[in-house]
C-alpha cells in the first residue's frame, strides 16, 4: 500500500495498480493475490478459510450489538467503531474453548470481554463520567439497572467545550446472536443543567425478558448540549458524546 503524492489524485485501476481514497487519504495498492476458487477448496488454505469464517461471524455479532443499540448510537460514535468492535467480537469468538478452529462463536466465548468497549473513542466514558454508578444485571427479573446517587455535575463529568446541559442515558439488551434478534430497553434522565447544583438520584431499569439464558448488556453514556436563545441543540451534532458497555453478563 503507497499514499498518493501530489495535486492529481487518481482513481480506479491502471495495468496492475489500484487507486482509491479511504479515510487515511488517497492510496494506491499493487493487484494480486490467489484465486479465490483455491482459497476455497485448497487444503492450503484451510486455515484461511476457518479465520475467514469466524471474522464473519465477529461482524454479524457486531452489526446485531450495533442494531439492538442504534438508539443510543445514532449520536454517540466515532467513525471506526465498526472495526472496533468487530475486533473486539473476534476477541470474545477466539475465547470459546468448546468450538472447533473455524467453529468458534460468541455464545460460547467470553462475552464478558466486551466489558468497558467504548463506542466512541471521541468521548469516552471512563474520562467522561466520574460520579459513582453501579450497574447491575438481574438475569432472573431481566431488570437490567443503573444508579447514581446524588452528584454535582460541574464537578462529576468533564464535558466537551461548550456544554450547558447533558442527560444521562442508558440501554439494556439481551441478545440472540445465532437468530441476530435482540430485546432491548432504553431510559434516560430529563435535559439536566451542568452546573454545580446537585443532581437527585438516578435510577433506570431498563427490563427485557426473565430468565433468559442469551448474553446481556448494559450500555451507559451522556448526551451533551448547548442552551442557544432557549432552545437545546446536541453539542458539536453529538461528536463528544461519551457510550460504553458497563456490564455483560455471557452466561
Amino acid at each position: 500500500m503507497a499514499r498518493q503524492k501530489g495535486i492529481i489524485k487518481l482513481k480506479g485501476t491502471i495495468g496492475d495498480i489500484t487507486f482509491y481514497k479511504t479515510k487515511d487519504g488517497h492510496l494506491a495498492r499493487e493487484k494480486g493475490g490467489v484465486d479465490a476458487s483455491r482459497i476455497a477448496s485448497d487444503p492450503a488454505f484451510q486455515r484461511t478459510r476457518e479465520n475467514g469464517a469466524e471474522f464473519g461471524r465477529a461482524g454479524k455479532a457486531g452489526k446485531v450489538l450495533r442494531t439492538a443499540m442504534r438508539t443510543l448510537l445514532i449520536n454517540s460514535a466515532d467513525g471506526r467503531m465498526v472495526s472496533r468492535l468487530t475486533q473486539s467480537m473476534i476477541k470474545v469468538i477466539q475465547a470459546d474453548m468448546v468450538s472447533e478452529r473455524g467453529l468458534r462463536n460468541v455464545i460460547d466465548g467470553e462475552a464478558e470481554l466486551l466489558a468497558g468497549f467504548e463506542f466512541n473513542i471521541r468521548g469516552k466514558l471512563g474520562t467522561s463520567l466520574f460520579a459513582p454508578f453501579v450497574g447491575t444485571i438481574d438475569r432472573a427479573s431481566g431488570d437490567i439497572m443503573v444508579d447514581l446517587a446524588p452528584f454535582v455535575p460541574a464537578n462529576m463529568i468533564a464535558a466537551a467545550s461548550g456544554t450547558t446541559h447533558f442527560k444521562i442515558i442508558s440501554a439494556g439488551a439481551e441478545i440472540d446472536f445465532e437468530a441476530e434478534t435482540f430485546v432491548v430497553a432504553t431510559s434516560e434522565t430529563d435535559i439536566l443543567a451542568w452546573d454545580s447544583n446537585q443532581t437527585v438520584d438516578i435510577n433506570h431499569i431498563n427490563s427485557v425478558s426473565p430468565g433468559s439464558t442469551k448474553p446481556l448488556f448494559l450500555a451507559l453514556g451522556i448526551e451533551f448540549y448547548q442552551e442557544v436563545n432557549g432552545r437545546m441543540y446536541p453539542l458539536k451534532n453529538g461528536s463528544y458524546n461519551p457510550l460504553a458497555l458497563v456490564e455483560v453478563s455471557g452466561l
